[in-house]
Order: C-alpha cells, then structure tokens, then sequence
C-alpha cells in the first residue's frame, strides 16, 4: 500500500477512528486502526468489539492494500505535522512496518496483520430512515445528560430512540433517565421511521455521535435493528450494539398535574444557581427555593462552610412554596433551554417538579426534589 493524503483530511479521519478505541486493551489489534487504501479513496475502521467507525476520505492511491497501525499514535503524529502538509504512508509488509513521510519527518511504525481485525458482524436493518443532522443532534444532546452513570442499571447507560405519540401526533423521541431527573425530547417523525423498534443507545455511541453531527448541512442515514444501529453520512459509517434491556415506562414519572406555575429567565436562574452552590459542600449541593407572589429566593445554608441567598424576580401567582433540588441537577436543565424562559411546574415540596421551555412541549424535564 501506498497513499498520499492532506494533512487535514486525515487528522479528522484518523480523529474520529481513534476516539472509538479503548486506551487500555487487553486485545492489541483493538488498539490499531485497519487502513484500506484503494480506487481514489482510503478507509480508516476502527472498533472497541461495541463500536465501529469506517471513515471515508480521498487520496491519491499510488498503490492499493491494506494494513493496521495504532491508532493514538497515528493520530498524534498527524496531529503534530504542520498545516497543509502532503502526507505519505507506505506499508513494507516484509518488515512489517508502515512509513510516514512529511516534509522532512519520517516515522516508522509497527503494524498488525489486517486478517486479525475484527470486522462487525452484517446485521439486516428493519428500519432505514433520514434525518437532518441538527435534528439528530437535538435530540441526543439534550437527553445525554441525563443518562445513568450506575452499571447495576445498565439499561438506563443509553438514550431510549423510539417512536412515540406526541401533542400532534407520532414523533422520534429520545429519553435519558437516572432515577433523579428525565429528559423527554421530540422530533418531527422522519418517513421510513414509523415501524423503528425502541432501542437503547449506549452513552459512548451518544458521544461519539456527536462528531458525524457536527455538519449542519448534513443528512444522517439512520438504520436500526433490534440488535443495532447504524448513523451514516457519505463519508462516516458509524454501527453500534444497542443496550440489550427493556427501558421502563418512564411516562408514568412525568407529573401531568402539576399546577404552580413559575417563569424565569433560564440564563439569569442557572448563573443565581451557580452562585449560590458555591459555598454548599460538594457531597449535597442542595439549593432551596422559596417561592412567593413574583419572588424567588434560592439559599444555601452548609453549617461547615457557610450560607448564601440571592433573590430573582419571576412570574409565579401561586401559594408559598419552599422546595429543595441538588444544584447540579438545576444547573444541568437550566443549560439545555434555548429560549429565554423557563417554565418550572410543581405540586408540593416532595412530588417531581417539571421543567419546560415556554409552552413548547417538545422537550420535557423531571427533576426530583431534595430534602432541605
């Protein structure tokens, strides 16, 4: 095999395969990316056995084959070559080795046979539909941050995808929960999508995903099995093993009559949020709100370290309310509002309190309350 390719095409293609590769591996060859060089057009595929990235890049192929190189190094040589350089890699098989060439810098690495790289297994996609890439990327990006960190529960370490029916009809949702709050986001319903069965999609496909969304002109390719589910652009392939669990009934945790009605300005809350934590001690973090007609105290009172209060004015006509949240938790709901306005939604000191941005009931919060 030999290649020559622009330094920055393959510092993104070489990026996105070694993020998807575990740092300590028990495996060698999961700590190389397998490169396949042929037509006009090289390939980087990488896999952790749960993951697989295939990116897709032109070159000048002066030579076609194939051959694994590890992947962190690679990628940090690319990434310490100047701007706009001309890279070249050339692979010796009788030594084993592969050479890059920039300039004046020459590396010579060592490589795998590309016959031990696993290859995931084909899977038969019963759904197949498309969507734009800032839709997608909505989706996920508001409900990862609710997504479970406790193995025990491993189905909650994911995104529920599903097709539900929402104020106007069926949409594609993502849910995350913890046990603590829930995040509940819609879309739009894409054509070909009606049948998609649920899947969990697990937290490190979330992030990684994160990358093909990027591109706001992009259309994803979105297929799913029941075992899988694959994210495409023309140029990046990403397949993923779904969480093999069933995601509970989470609708039966979103409060439906919650009647006290507060609306705040959702950057000016989170920064009176933020302040006030400070002096609470790292292992509750809890904030209280004291709500009256127009007025909200938020306080902290930690016997070791300190106390702290600040007061915002707010729309709320309701009776007096003194409730209790881990600050963490509000200041991770207050991020995710794009409008000005929150809109809080509470029962009592102890019941679920729901988060919303305006009216629009396309994304949904749940935060449960702390005693204070």
């Amino acid at each position: 095999m030999k290649i020559s390719i622009e330094r920055g095409a393959l510092l993104k293609a070489v990026g996105q395969a070694q993020s998807v590769v575990e740092r300590r591996n028990t495996i060698p060859i999961l700590a190389n990316v397998l490169i396949e060089a042929e037509g006009d057009t090289v390939s980087f595929r990488a896999t952790d056995l749960d993951i697989e990235v295939v990116d897709r890049t032109p070159a000048v192929v002066e030579r076609p084959g194939a051959t694994t190189v590890s992947a962190v190094m690679l990628h940090e040589i690319v990434r310490k070559l100047p701007d706009g350089a001309l890279v070249g890699l050339s692979e010796d098989a009788a030594s084993g080795r592969l050479t890059v060439t920039a300039g004046r810098s020459v590396f010579s690495l060592a490589t795998l046979p590309r016959e031990d790289f696993p290859v995931m297994a084909s899977s038969e996609y019963s759904s197949n539909f498309t969507a734009p890439a800032p839709v997608l990327r909505r989706l996920f990006d508001k409900a990862k941050f609710a997504i479970s960190t406790e193995e025990t529960r491993y189905y909650l370490n994911g995104v529920f995808m599903h097709v539900a029916t929402g104020e106007e009809g069926p949409v594609l949702r993502c849910v995350a929960t913890d046990g603590h709050r829930l995040a509940r986001i819609d879309a739009p319903l894409p054509e070909g999508a009606e049948g998609m069965a649920g899947v969990i999609v697990p937290r490190k496909t979330v992030n990684e995903l994160r990358k093909l969304l990027d591109d706001d002109e992009a259309q994803i390719k979105v297929s799913v099995s029941e075992t899988k589910v694959r994210f495409a652009t023309p140029q990046i392939t990403m397949t993923s093993k779904v969480i093999d669990g069933t995601f509970p009934d989470y609708s039966r945790v979103i409060p439906t009559g919650n009647a006290r009605r507060l609306e705040v300005d959702a950057q000016e809350f989170a920064k009176a949020v933020d302040r006030v934590a400070t002096v609470s001690s790292e292992r509750s973090r809890a904030v209280k709100l004291s709500l009256d007609e127009d007025r909200l105290v938020l306080s902290v009172n930690a016997p070791d370290s300190g106390a702290a209060e600040e007061e915002l004015a707010v729309a709320y006509g309701d009776e007096r309310l003194e409730i209790g949240f881990n600050a963490k938790y509000l200041l991770e709901i207050a991020s995710q509002v794009d409008r000005e306005n929150a809109v809080f939604l509470f029962n009592s000191s102890g019941d679920p309190t729901l988060m919303r941005e305006g009216n629009d009931m396309s994304a949904v919060y749940v935060v449960m309350p702390m005693r204070v």
